[in-house]
């Protein structure tokens, strides 16, 4: 649920990037942080340890202007991919308003995109959110990894596998090159907006 501020107004939204382990959630993050001008972006807070990037959560407020006299500001998350930190991931999607699921597009990977993305799923719903109402975009990351010798996913496998369970558009990314990374957040961030407007009635009498 987005935070609004009547005093201020101004309007917080929350996005999660979730997905399996060293998919590339918190590449996108850094990439995005470190793109952006310094003043259009806040502290960036990141737990790192050897057995996956993210051990807690990533925390990034990006301020898009204003909609309808409002102050958008969006507030970035990532989750842990680990099946150990299960209870975290439940935590941080507390309050969520969009979600961006990163695949993997690496072959052995392949399992583990289906159950990260059902246990998206199954979260979603255990706190009374339907994920085929909530803004959802896919991104199927590493794809810079398809021209080398590693064995990778097609793009019609990563269809097959997951919009299959969740229909929804994906984009190719590269999320050490920047490839895709701020198309997919452009992409997440208006629908988020546009359902956080619609759901509170921001700017309507």
């Amino acid at each position: 649920m987005a935070l609004i501020d009547l005093s201020k107004k101004e309007v917080h939204c929350k996005i999660v990037y979730y997905g399996p382990g060293r998919c590339g959630k918190t590449t996108n993050l850094l990439y995005i942080y470190n793109a952006m001008n310094a003043k259009a972006r806040g502290k960036m807070l990141t737990i790192e340890t050897k057995g996956d990037r993210t051990l807690f959560f990533d925390l990034l407020p990006i301020n898009l202007g204003k909609v309808n006299g409002f102050e958008i500001r969006i507030q970035l998350y990532t989750v842990p991919g680990q099946v150990i930190y299960a209870a975290t991931r439940k935590l941080v999607l507390k309050g969520v308003d969009g979600l961006v699921f990163v695949a993997d597009s690496l072959r052995v990977r392949q399992a583990k995109n289906i159950e990260s993305l059902e246990d998206m799923k199954a979260n979603l719903r255990e706190q009374n959110i339907n994920p085929d109402e909530i803004p959802i975009v896919m991104q199927y990351n590493k794809r810079d990894l398809a021209d080398t010798p590693i064995p990778t996913l097609e793009i019609e496998e990563l269809d097959r596998d997951l919009k299959s369970r969740l229909d929804t558009m994906a984009f190719e990314a590269a999320a050490t090159k920047g490839l895709g990374v701020f198309e997919t957040l452009k992409e997440i961030s208006k629908r988020t907006i546009r359902y956080v407007a619609e759901k509170n009635l921001i700017g309507k009498k």
